[in-house]
Protein backbone atom coordinates (compact mmCIF):
# COMPACT_ATOMS: atom_id res chain seq x y z
CA UNK A 1 0.00 0.00 0.00
CA UNK A 2 0.91 3.43 -1.01
CA UNK A 3 1.31 6.13 1.24
CA UNK A 4 -0.75 8.16 -0.97
CA UNK A 5 -3.41 5.21 -1.03
CA UNK A 6 -2.94 5.39 3.04
CA UNK A 7 -3.86 8.73 3.45
CA UNK A 8 -6.66 8.65 1.30
CA UNK A 9 -8.10 5.75 3.00
CA UNK A 10 -7.57 7.70 6.56
CA UNK A 11 -9.47 10.67 5.27
CA UNK A 12 -12.14 8.58 4.26
CA UNK A 13 -12.71 7.43 7.13
CA UNK A 14 -12.04 10.26 9.45
CA UNK A 15 -15.01 12.09 6.94
CA UNK A 16 -16.90 8.98 8.32
CA UNK A 17 -16.01 9.09 11.67
CA UNK A 18 -17.17 12.96 11.82
CA UNK A 19 -20.36 12.18 10.39
CA UNK A 20 -21.07 9.35 12.94
CA UNK A 21 -20.35 12.19 15.69
CA UNK A 22 -22.34 14.52 14.08
CA UNK A 23 -25.23 11.57 13.63
CA UNK A 24 -25.24 11.84 17.54
CA UNK A 25 -25.63 15.16 18.23
CA UNK A 26 -28.36 14.96 15.94
CA UNK A 27 -29.34 11.83 18.00
CA UNK A 28 -29.66 14.12 20.89
CA UNK A 29 -31.07 17.07 19.13
CA UNK A 30 -34.27 14.50 18.78
CA UNK A 31 -34.72 13.08 22.00
CA UNK A 32 -34.94 16.72 23.70
CA UNK A 33 -36.98 18.10 21.29
CA UNK A 34 -39.03 14.93 21.90
CA UNK A 35 -39.32 14.13 18.07
CA UNK A 36 -37.89 10.50 18.35
CA UNK A 37 -41.15 8.34 18.12
CA UNK A 38 -42.77 10.79 15.43
CA UNK A 39 -41.87 7.93 12.45
CA UNK A 40 -43.82 4.69 13.40
CA UNK A 41 -42.27 2.93 10.22
CA UNK A 42 -38.97 1.55 9.55
CA UNK A 43 -38.60 1.73 5.31
CA UNK A 44 -34.54 1.66 4.94
CA UNK A 45 -35.36 2.28 1.22
CA UNK A 46 -38.22 4.65 1.01
CA UNK A 47 -38.40 6.18 3.94
CA UNK A 48 -35.44 8.62 2.55
CA UNK A 49 -38.30 10.23 0.98
CA UNK A 50 -39.64 12.51 2.76
CA UNK A 51 -43.92 13.71 2.93
CA UNK A 52 -44.45 15.86 -0.64
CA UNK A 53 -47.88 16.62 -0.59
CA UNK A 54 -51.01 16.98 1.88
CA UNK A 55 -51.95 13.15 0.93
CA UNK A 56 -48.83 12.15 2.34
CA UNK A 57 -48.35 14.41 5.41
CA UNK A 58 -51.85 13.18 6.78
CA UNK A 59 -51.15 9.53 5.70
CA UNK A 60 -47.92 10.32 8.01
CA UNK A 61 -49.69 11.86 10.68
CA UNK A 62 -52.41 8.83 10.53
CA UNK A 63 -49.56 6.31 11.35
CA UNK A 64 -49.22 8.39 14.06
CA UNK A 65 -52.25 8.68 15.39
CA UNK A 66 -51.69 4.71 16.27
CA UNK A 67 -48.98 5.41 18.40
CA UNK A 68 -49.47 5.53 22.24
CA UNK A 69 -47.09 8.64 22.11
CA UNK A 70 -50.06 10.30 20.47
CA UNK A 71 -52.83 8.38 22.46
CA UNK A 72 -51.53 8.83 25.95
CA UNK A 73 -49.58 12.47 25.55
CA UNK A 74 -50.56 14.53 21.89
CA UNK A 75 -54.11 14.11 21.27
CA UNK A 76 -54.55 17.55 20.94
CA UNK A 77 -51.77 17.68 18.19
CA UNK A 78 -52.87 18.55 14.85
CA UNK A 79 -50.78 18.46 11.88
CA UNK A 80 -48.55 21.30 12.05
CA UNK A 81 -47.97 20.26 15.93
CA UNK A 82 -46.88 16.60 14.22
CA UNK A 83 -44.50 18.73 11.41
CA UNK A 84 -42.74 20.44 14.28
CA UNK A 85 -41.45 17.21 15.55
CA UNK A 86 -41.80 14.85 12.56
CA UNK A 87 -38.88 17.15 11.05
CA UNK A 88 -35.87 16.08 13.65
CA UNK A 89 -36.60 11.96 13.41
CA UNK A 90 -36.56 12.61 9.75
CA UNK A 91 -33.18 14.26 9.66
CA UNK A 92 -31.87 11.79 11.64
CA UNK A 93 -32.44 8.96 10.07
CA UNK A 94 -32.09 10.48 6.55
CA UNK A 95 -28.34 11.50 7.92
CA UNK A 96 -27.93 7.67 8.65
CA UNK A 97 -28.69 6.82 5.10
CA UNK A 98 -26.44 9.54 3.88
CA UNK A 99 -23.29 8.07 6.20
CA UNK A 100 -23.85 4.32 4.64
CA UNK A 101 -23.90 6.03 1.40
CA UNK A 102 -20.49 7.60 2.68
CA UNK A 103 -19.23 4.53 3.33
CA UNK A 104 -20.36 2.45 0.76
CA UNK A 105 -19.15 4.44 -2.57
CA UNK A 106 -15.45 5.41 -1.12
CA UNK A 107 -14.98 1.64 -0.11
CA UNK A 108 -15.99 0.55 -3.92
CA UNK A 109 -13.83 2.72 -5.30
CA UNK A 110 -10.71 2.14 -3.29
CA UNK A 111 -11.89 -1.99 -3.67
CA UNK A 112 -11.87 -1.73 -7.55
CA UNK A 113 -8.53 0.19 -7.75
CA UNK A 114 -7.15 -2.25 -5.98
CA UNK A 115 -6.13 -0.12 -2.69
CA UNK A 116 -7.42 -2.66 -0.42
CA UNK A 117 -4.74 -5.38 -0.54
CA UNK A 118 -4.00 -5.10 3.06
CA UNK A 119 -5.84 -8.18 4.57
CA UNK A 120 -5.49 -6.66 7.99
CA UNK A 121 -7.13 -3.35 6.84
CA UNK A 122 -9.42 -5.20 5.02
CA UNK A 123 -10.72 -7.10 8.08
CA UNK A 124 -11.32 -3.72 9.85
CA UNK A 125 -13.59 -2.56 7.44
CA UNK A 126 -15.63 -5.37 7.25
CA UNK A 127 -15.66 -5.05 10.96
CA UNK A 128 -17.01 -1.16 10.36
CA UNK A 129 -19.72 -2.05 8.31
CA UNK A 130 -20.82 -4.71 10.72
CA UNK A 131 -21.17 -2.43 13.46
CA UNK A 132 -22.41 0.27 11.15
CA UNK A 133 -25.40 -2.16 10.20
CA UNK A 134 -25.67 -3.48 13.76
CA UNK A 135 -26.28 0.58 14.78
CA UNK A 136 -29.33 1.05 12.24
CA UNK A 137 -30.86 -2.18 13.63
CA UNK A 138 -30.31 -0.88 17.59
CA UNK A 139 -31.97 1.95 16.14
CA UNK A 140 -34.84 1.17 15.59
CA UNK A 141 -34.91 -1.70 18.01
CA UNK A 142 -34.59 1.29 20.42
CA UNK A 143 -37.42 3.55 18.51
CA UNK A 144 -39.84 0.52 18.48
CA UNK A 145 -40.00 0.41 22.07
CA UNK A 146 -41.82 3.23 22.79
CA UNK A 147 -44.38 2.61 19.98
CA UNK A 148 -45.81 -0.19 22.43
CA UNK A 149 -47.50 0.78 25.52
CA UNK A 150 -45.61 3.48 26.54
CA UNK A 151 -44.64 6.80 25.50
CA UNK A 152 -41.19 6.58 25.71
CA UNK A 153 -38.19 4.54 24.49
CA UNK A 154 -36.59 1.95 26.73
CA UNK A 155 -33.93 3.47 28.52
CA UNK A 156 -31.34 0.40 28.14
CA UNK A 157 -32.43 -0.12 24.46
CA UNK A 158 -31.44 3.78 24.36
CA UNK A 159 -27.71 3.76 26.09
CA UNK A 160 -27.20 0.53 23.81
CA UNK A 161 -28.23 2.53 20.86
CA UNK A 162 -25.73 5.15 22.03
CA UNK A 163 -22.88 2.94 22.79
CA UNK A 164 -23.00 1.39 19.42
CA UNK A 165 -22.62 4.74 17.67
CA UNK A 166 -19.84 5.45 19.96
CA UNK A 167 -17.98 2.14 19.22
CA UNK A 168 -18.30 2.21 15.99
CA UNK A 169 -17.01 5.94 16.07
CA UNK A 170 -13.99 4.90 18.17
CA UNK A 171 -13.36 2.11 15.99
CA UNK A 172 -13.54 3.85 12.99
CA UNK A 173 -11.18 6.88 14.79
CA UNK A 174 -8.37 4.18 15.97
CA UNK A 175 -8.27 2.22 12.76
CA UNK A 176 -7.85 5.72 10.73
CA UNK A 177 -5.38 6.82 13.33
CA UNK A 178 -3.10 3.67 13.06
CA UNK A 179 -3.43 3.95 9.28
CA UNK A 180 -2.32 7.05 8.90
CA UNK A 181 0.55 6.85 11.30
CA UNK A 182 1.17 3.58 10.90
CA UNK A 183 4.95 3.79 10.52
CA UNK A 184 5.38 6.42 13.64
CA UNK A 185 7.48 4.55 16.66
CA UNK A 186 5.94 4.32 20.28
CA UNK A 187 7.66 3.99 23.27
CA UNK A 188 5.43 1.69 24.92
CA UNK A 189 8.21 0.20 27.52
CA UNK A 190 8.21 3.10 29.43
CA UNK A 191 4.52 4.74 29.54
CA UNK A 192 3.30 1.45 31.02
CA UNK A 193 1.44 2.90 33.95
CA UNK A 194 0.29 6.18 32.06
CA UNK A 195 -1.82 3.07 29.31
CA UNK A 196 -3.16 1.68 32.39
CA UNK A 197 -4.14 4.86 33.66
CA UNK A 198 -5.87 6.56 30.42
CA UNK A 199 -7.83 2.72 29.99
CA UNK A 200 -9.32 2.88 33.39
CA UNK A 201 -10.07 6.78 32.54
CA UNK A 202 -11.53 5.35 29.51
CA UNK A 203 -13.68 2.61 31.45
CA UNK A 204 -14.88 5.42 33.63
CA UNK A 205 -16.21 7.70 30.61
CA UNK A 206 -18.04 5.36 29.18
CA UNK A 207 -19.88 4.33 32.26
CA UNK A 208 -20.43 8.19 32.40
CA UNK A 209 -21.64 7.86 28.86
CA UNK A 210 -24.23 5.18 29.47
CA UNK A 211 -25.77 6.93 32.70
CA UNK A 212 -26.17 9.90 30.83
CA UNK A 213 -27.99 7.75 28.57
CA UNK A 214 -30.20 6.55 31.52
CA UNK A 215 -30.85 10.04 32.39
CA UNK A 216 -32.29 10.69 29.37
CA UNK A 217 -33.96 7.59 29.26
CA UNK A 218 -35.37 8.15 32.59
CA UNK A 219 -36.29 11.80 32.32
CA UNK A 220 -33.71 12.15 35.41
CA UNK A 221 -32.29 15.66 34.53
CA UNK A 222 -35.59 17.13 35.16
CA UNK A 223 -34.91 16.02 39.03
CA UNK A 224 -33.31 17.84 41.69
CA UNK A 225 -32.24 21.24 39.90
CA UNK A 226 -29.42 21.63 42.76
CA UNK A 227 -25.53 21.08 42.58
CA UNK A 228 -23.64 19.70 44.34
CA UNK A 229 -26.49 18.85 46.60
CA UNK A 230 -29.60 17.10 45.46
CA UNK A 231 -32.19 19.74 47.17
CA UNK A 232 -31.18 20.23 50.49
CA UNK A 233 -29.32 17.18 51.23
CA UNK A 234 -26.19 15.35 49.88
CA UNK A 235 -28.24 12.41 49.99
CA UNK A 236 -31.70 13.12 50.08
CA UNK A 237 -34.43 11.02 52.46
CA UNK A 238 -36.33 9.75 48.97
CA UNK A 239 -32.74 8.60 47.66
CA UNK A 240 -31.95 6.57 50.49
CA UNK A 241 -35.68 5.02 50.59
CA UNK A 242 -35.45 4.27 47.02
CA UNK A 243 -31.75 2.44 47.39
CA UNK A 244 -33.62 0.31 50.66
CA UNK A 245 -36.13 -0.96 48.20
CA UNK A 246 -35.15 -1.79 44.57
CA UNK A 247 -31.42 -2.55 46.03
CA UNK A 248 -28.76 -2.51 43.73
CA UNK A 249 -31.08 -2.75 40.85
CA UNK A 250 -32.11 0.53 41.49
CA UNK A 251 -28.85 2.33 40.26
CA UNK A 252 -29.50 1.61 36.78
CA UNK A 253 -33.56 1.72 36.75
CA UNK A 254 -34.31 4.38 39.64
CA UNK A 255 -34.18 8.14 37.93
CA UNK A 256 -32.81 9.61 41.43
CA UNK A 257 -30.43 7.12 41.61
CA UNK A 258 -29.41 7.61 38.38
CA UNK A 259 -28.93 11.20 39.09
CA UNK A 260 -26.50 10.63 41.73
CA UNK A 261 -24.52 8.11 39.81
CA UNK A 262 -24.45 10.82 37.21
CA UNK A 263 -23.38 13.29 39.55
CA UNK A 264 -20.60 11.55 41.44
CA UNK A 265 -18.61 9.46 38.25
CA UNK A 266 -17.12 12.29 36.96
CA UNK A 267 -14.95 12.53 40.41
CA UNK A 268 -13.16 9.59 39.41
CA UNK A 269 -12.42 10.88 36.16
CA UNK A 270 -11.02 14.18 37.63
CA UNK A 271 -8.49 12.31 39.75
CA UNK A 272 -7.43 10.07 37.38
CA UNK A 273 -7.36 13.01 34.92
CA UNK A 274 -5.04 15.20 37.41
CA UNK A 275 -2.88 11.65 38.09
CA UNK A 276 -2.53 11.57 34.60
CA UNK A 277 -0.87 15.19 34.10
CA UNK A 278 1.07 15.18 37.04
CA UNK A 279 2.76 11.65 36.03
CA UNK A 280 3.42 13.53 32.56
CA UNK A 281 4.70 17.15 33.77
CA UNK A 282 7.24 15.16 36.17
CA UNK A 283 7.90 12.46 33.58
CA UNK A 284 9.37 14.95 31.33
CA UNK A 285 12.56 12.09 29.83
CA UNK A 286 10.10 9.76 28.56
CA UNK A 287 7.30 11.91 27.30
CA UNK A 288 7.08 13.88 24.14
CA UNK A 289 5.51 16.90 23.27
CA UNK A 290 2.04 15.48 22.18
CA UNK A 291 1.57 13.39 24.42
CA UNK A 292 2.33 15.78 27.35
CA UNK A 293 -0.29 18.26 25.23
CA UNK A 294 -2.95 15.41 24.53
CA UNK A 295 -3.22 15.11 28.58
CA UNK A 296 -3.47 18.51 29.24
CA UNK A 297 -6.47 18.71 26.75
CA UNK A 298 -7.57 15.59 28.26
CA UNK A 299 -7.82 17.45 31.58
CA UNK A 300 -9.24 20.59 30.43
CA UNK A 301 -12.25 18.83 28.39
CA UNK A 302 -13.33 16.78 31.94
CA UNK A 303 -13.78 20.35 33.34
CA UNK A 304 -15.23 21.39 30.78
CA UNK A 305 -17.47 18.71 30.59
CA UNK A 306 -18.21 18.25 34.45
CA UNK A 307 -19.35 22.64 34.41
CA UNK A 308 -21.69 21.72 31.56
CA UNK A 309 -23.21 19.14 33.08
CA UNK A 310 -23.44 21.15 36.47
CA UNK A 311 -25.27 23.86 34.43
CA UNK A 312 -27.47 21.03 32.42
CA UNK A 313 -28.97 20.58 35.34
CA UNK A 314 -29.26 23.62 37.26
CA UNK A 315 -31.87 24.69 34.72
CA UNK A 316 -33.48 21.57 34.07
CA UNK A 317 -31.79 20.15 30.88
CA UNK A 318 -32.67 22.74 28.20
CA UNK A 319 -32.09 21.97 24.63
CA UNK A 320 -29.24 23.97 24.05
CA UNK A 321 -27.10 22.58 27.18
CA UNK A 322 -28.22 19.41 26.45
CA UNK A 323 -26.68 19.16 23.30
CA UNK A 324 -23.69 20.66 24.51
CA UNK A 325 -22.87 18.45 27.27
CA UNK A 326 -23.91 15.38 24.79
CA UNK A 327 -21.24 17.21 22.33
CA UNK A 328 -18.86 17.45 25.15
CA UNK A 329 -18.75 13.76 25.88
CA UNK A 330 -18.43 12.76 22.40
CA UNK A 331 -15.21 14.60 22.39
CA UNK A 332 -14.27 13.60 25.82
CA UNK A 333 -14.21 9.86 24.44
CA UNK A 334 -12.31 11.26 21.59
CA UNK A 335 -9.64 13.00 23.47
CA UNK A 336 -9.22 9.98 25.66
CA UNK A 337 -8.78 7.26 22.47
CA UNK A 338 -6.25 9.73 20.77
CA UNK A 339 -4.68 10.41 24.19
CA UNK A 340 -4.49 6.14 24.26
CA UNK A 341 -3.05 6.04 20.52
CA UNK A 342 -0.24 8.67 21.45
CA UNK A 343 0.53 6.14 24.48
CA UNK A 344 -0.21 3.21 22.34
CA UNK A 345 1.83 -0.15 22.47
CA UNK A 346 2.17 -0.99 18.90
CA UNK A 347 0.65 -0.63 15.55
CA UNK A 348 -1.73 -2.66 13.71
CA UNK A 349 -0.88 -2.46 10.33
CA UNK A 350 2.01 -4.26 8.61
CA UNK A 351 1.52 -2.11 5.40
CA UNK A 352 3.54 -4.19 3.30
CA UNK A 353 1.42 -7.01 2.91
Amino acid sequence: MTNKANKAISTWLFIGAFLVAAIVITGGITRLTNSGLSMVTWEPISGIIPPLNVEDWQTEFNNYKTSPEFQLKNRNFDLEDFKSIFWWEYIHRAFARIIGLVFIFPFLFFLFTKKLKNKSLMKHLIIIFLLGGFQGFLGWFMVSSGLVDKPHVNHYRLASHLMAALTLFGYIIWVALQLRFADTKTNADSNVQIRKLLRTSMIFIIIQIVYGAFMAGLKAGYMFPSFPKMGDSWFPVSLHYAFMEEGMLGLIENPMLVQFMHRWIPLFIIIIAGILLFKTEAKSKNINVQQRRIIRVLNFMVLIQIILGIYTILFSVPITLGVLHQFGAVILFAINLLALFYFRKKNIFDLEN
